[in-house]
């Protein structure tokens, strides 16, 4: 099983509101520089929020949904500092179905 976390808003609030853009490429280049695989993504319209796991965690933010979803928990964390205004969480992934982090 893979880890995903997660920080999740709504789309206005994380793409249009926040500098979504500039902390993405800043963390980016961050990667880059430490030799570090990116693997984190943005996803609009997760899957996987629909979860029965999930339904009291995102009935209060406005819908559609935007996520930044990675297998590394301290960027999570990281962002939540950096954005404050977001939900984050886990869940697990068969390895099989690892490439598709949106269901």
């Amino acid at each position: 099983m893979t880890n995903y976390y997660f920080a999740i808003a709504s789309t206005k609030f994380l793409v249009e509101e926040e500098p979504l853009e500039e902390i993405l490429r800043e963390r980016t280049q961050y990667y880059l520089d430490h030799n570090k695989n990116i693997d984190f993504w943005v996803v609009n319209d997760p899957k996987f929020i629909y979860r029965d796991e999930f339904q009291n965690l995102f009935y209060k933010i406005p819908k559609p949904f935007t996520a930044i979803i990675s297998t590394d928990k301290s960027f999570i964390h990281w962002i939540q500092l950096r954005v404050a205004y977001v939900k984050i969480g886990s869940f697990q992934r068969p390895e099989a179905q690892a490439n598709d982090i949106t269901l």
